[in-house]
């Protein structure tokens, strides 16, 4: 039976790592270039007022493109989906580099959007299918301790390539070509274990899913979460810049190490905090622990201090994801996952995506530090709204 196990595990092995990476290129989408982005606004001349919209326009089109992109997978085959999707976000990624038009800079950004959502769908829609009850949580878990951690290294890779000139930063997104040809060989040979062909009844059975009020709240709280993260992802490298005249490969760094605490967490402590506390517990003491970190950022200019907020932000951080995710795969069928849970993702691009239309006002007439005291208040609903849930899904 172990020797079995060990085969199982072994078969499994190299799939799983190669839907790891690929669900990392998503965070790659944004946290490649935020260092990089005080340096772009200033080379460019970007209007302050918009110019937040440069690093969140992919998440608008991801979060339309998700849930397209899940129902594709679930009907054609996930790795159909995955593998066209990983060839151009490389393309759209690195076309940045040759322009200067702020309309064709959001252009490039939505269409690299469209394909991370694409790449999003398939991978989380294959990893839900391949685990069941616990062990899903576990590898949910693992999943988002792996692009947590490509969370630390691509800020730094794009601080480090882009110091010097900005536009170098681009030239990481080549990386989805790479795990194309990589992904291919890999999948051709499990394909038929891989993929799924939904039922003809699948389009009334998802509706009977998306018609529960707590698959609702779930999406609500992984778009409150997105916003949050993204408040830092704009505008910590601007007011870092700013307040201690930090360097594209500091805010790399900063931006990074805000990724250990939520990698650790998510790989070994979510799951336990749910274990202890109840699901819906867990998740609000990670939106508490985001929101006071938040609020510390205005206050704090030594090295040492702003890193220890970081962490702590990401422990938060990584408390929350494999925990919304795995509630949300607890209401929905397997044989829907890929679109429900897909949705989900597209609800996080959202949430990336309202973050500098709703903190941006903020930033222009109120300052940088006050975009950190509005992004505390989401926290704190969300906070709210999942413990006011703990008495009718846990008691």
């Amino acid at each position: 039976m172990a020797r079995l196990r060990r085969i199982v595990f072994n078969q499994r092995a190299i799939p799983f790592t190669v839907l790891l990476l690929a669900g990392c290129l998503t965070t790659m989408t944004g946290g490649v270039v935020s260092p990089v982005f005080p340096e772009m606004v200033e080379s460019l001349d970007l209007n302050p007022r918009w110019a937040g919209m440069f690093l969140s326009m992919h998440a608008l089109t991801s979060a339309l493109m998700t849930p397209v992109m899940g129902l594709v997978a679930d009907r054609i085959g996930k790795m159909k989906v995955m593998l066209p999707s990983l060839v151009l976000y490389s393309l759209f990624g690195i076309s940045t580099t040759f322009l200067t038009s702020f309309p064709l800079l959001l252009t490039s950004r939505a269409l690299l959007g469209a394909a991370s959502g694409g790449i999003a769908a398939a991978t989380i829609g294959l990893l839900s299918n391949m685990y069941e009850g616990e062990s899903r949580s576990r590898v949910l878990g693992y999943a988002t301790s792996a692009m947590t951690t490509s969370a630390i290294l691509f800020p730094l890779f794009g601080g480090w390539v882009g110091n010097n000139d900005w536009r170098y930063a681009f030239y990481l997104y080549g990386a989805g070509i790479v795990l194309a040809a990589i992904a291919y060989p890999v999948f051709r040979g499990v394909r038929s274990k891989a993929s799924g062909v939904l039922p003809t009844g699948q389009g009334a059975e998802l509706r009977v899913v998306l018609k529960q009020p707590q698959i609702w709240l779930i999406y609500s709280l992984i778009g409150a979460a997105a916003t949050v993260v993204y408040a830092i992802v704009i505008y910590a490298p601007l007011y870092l810049k700013d307040a201690i005249g930090a360097t594209p490969d500091f805010n790399g760094f900063v931006l990074a190490v805000r990724a250990v605490g939520a990698a650790i967490v998510a790989a070994i402590g979510a799951t336990w905090f749910a274990r202890q506390l109840g699901i819906n517990r867990a998740i609000a003491l990670g939106f508490m622990l985001m929101g006071t970190t938040l609020l510390t950022i205005p206050f704090l200019t030594q090295v040492p201090l702003i890193v220890l907020a970081a962490i702590l932000f990401g422990i938060g951080f990584g408390t929350i994801t494999p925990n919304l995710y795995n509630l949300l795969a607890g209401h929905t069928p397997s044989n829907l996952r890929a679109s429900v849970l897909g949705l989900g993702t597209g609800f996080n691009s959202l949430g990336q995506f309202i973050s500098p239309l709703l903190l941006g006002p903020v930033w222009k007439f109120a300052g940088l530090p006050m975009v950190f005291v509005a992004a505390t208040g989401v926290a704190a609903i969300a906070s709210f709204l999942s413990l006011a849930q703990t008495s009718k899904t846990e008691l």
